[in-house]
């Protein structure tokens, strides 16, 4: 069982330099939100990231396009950063264990959390990652 309070530093850069592929659920086209920000961060560090919100279809983000779902990215996918309320996040885990293959990461920004949703997908082979933020964990432990 995993601590979800307390991750070990060396998994924690175990998976940022293992991830290529990021799926952002959640990314918005706003400047000013959050997700925008640390897309833009993931980006200048050199992975291929790939937003993923349904009411942006069309629209792109640091010039990358934005899917409608997971399932519309084209290329398998390391780690879904999920961006969306702790509400929302069963749903988007139920959508990441249809992908084929599975991503090996889901990690849950900072002030998202859902256990339910974490077993299920360590379950299924997944690591869960929950209230951390990527940018930070990166340039915390990445320097």
């Amino acid at each position: 069982m995993t601590d979800h309070e307390n991750y070990r530093d060396d998994a924690l850069i175990r998976i940022l330099r293992e991830t290529r592929t990021i799926a952002m659920v959640g990314a918005s086209v706003n400047t000013a939100r959050p997700s925008n920000g640390v897309l833009r961060f993931l980006l200048a560090k050199g992975y291929r990231v790939f937003p993923v919100n349904p009411g942006h279809v069309g629209k792109e983000i640091a010039g990358v396009p934005v899917f409608g779902r997971l399932a519309d990215v084209p290329e398998a996918i390391d780690l879904v950063d999920i961006f969306r309320r702790p509400e929302a996040v069963g749903g988007v885990v139920d959508e990441v264990l249809r992908l084929h293959p599975l991503p090996k990461v889901i990690w849950m920004q900072l002030g998202i959390r859902d256990d339910a949703a974490a077993a299920r997908a360590e379950a299924a082979g997944l690591t869960a990652i929950m209230n951390r933020c990527l940018k930070i964990e990166y340039s915390r432990l990445m320097g």
